[in-house]
């Protein structure tokens, strides 16, 4: 039985069935999308389906499927139904593909191509954690450093990954008389010695890392 989220991407869609039909469009569209043509295993495929307007496609396979590609000695695994949102060069929300990494499996989350010119595509995994942290009550807390005055409420959450926190919830930084939500926290060059700060409403800020380490 189709997922919800194919269900609700099948009107306006196109939507092929039978392994001949559904390569030949599957390979079709991921050439239109500047994807490689073979990133997926594409014998014993029951219907591939692509919805232009909402940028989503899938692929429903006979049977789960593990697949080597062989240039680059990499197992990827793929369930009996794989979705993705797409755009120009890039796969996104994709669920039904894994790839193992010593003797774990991941699940691949996104692909993309960042520069056509490379001849290299990335594959994100969906390692990045999740932490939070509860306090007995709401504190406001100021780095001496850069003079500046944050926010922390009882409970703060945030997904992280490797430099930087996103999605962040229940920390807020003053600007002139406002308190503006942190959404985002990254360190985008490590010796730039700068972390930068991002607001829900776009503006952002980068202080020395210095002023945020324990004294």
């Amino acid at each position: 039985m189709a997922s919800q989220t194919i269900e609700s991407h099948r009107e306006g869609a196109e939507i092929h069935h039978g392994e001949a039909a559904c390569k030949k469009k599957a390979v079709e569209v991921l050439e239109e999308l500047g994807l490689p043509n073979g990133l997926f295993p594409l014998d014993d495929i029951e219907e591939f389906g692509y919805n232009r307007a909402g940028g989503f496609l899938w692929l429903a396979h006979k049977k789960k499927k593990d697949h080597t590609f062989k240039k680059i000695k990499q197992v990827v695994s793929y369930a009996t139904e794989v979705t993705a949102f797409v755009e120009k060069g890039k796969m996104m929300k994709i669920t039904g593909v894994k790839t193992r990494e010593l003797l774990l499996w991941l699940s691949v989350v996104e692909m993309y191509i960042e520069d056509p010119s490379s001849g290299k595509i990335t594959f994100k995994t969906g390692t990045g954690g999740f932490i939070w942290l509860a306090h007995k009550k709401k504190k406001e807390h100021t780095f001496k450093k850069i003079k500046q005055v944050v926010s922390y409420a009882t409970e703060v959450t945030a997904f992280v990954e490797k430099g930087k926190m996103m999605k962040i919830t229940g920390v807020k930084t003053r600007e002139l008389l406002l308190w503006l939500s942190v959404v985002e926290m990254y360190i985008e060059d490590p010796s730039s010695g700068k972390i930068t700060f991002k607001t829900g409403t776009g503006l952002s800020d980068s202080f020395p890392v210095s002023a945020f380490e324990l004294e």
